[in-house]
């Protein structure tokens, strides 16, 4: 354990920390730009759904002559 002394003279004994494991396959896949991380994802999936409630939305005005089934 390595000590070190902080500006006010006390010691700082707190531990190395440890270093990070990440596995060999995702190493792999993100120098080959195939890996996508959680928030990639999700703005994916957010914007496949926007469209999707766009496209209802427009549907139910052009079969209705109201957005959303008569409520507005």
């Amino acid at each position: 354990m390595t000590t070190t002394v902080e500006d006010g003279g006390r010691q700082n004994l707190f531990a190395k920390e440890p270093q990070m494991y990440i596995d060999p396959e995702v190493i792999e896949k993100m120098e080959n730009e195939v890996y996508q991380t959680h928030n990639e994802k999700a703005e994916v999936l957010n914007g496949r759904f926007a469209m999707i409630g766009f496209v209802a939305a427009v549907v139910s005005y052009l079969t209705t002559g109201k957005l959303f089934f008569g409520v507005f």
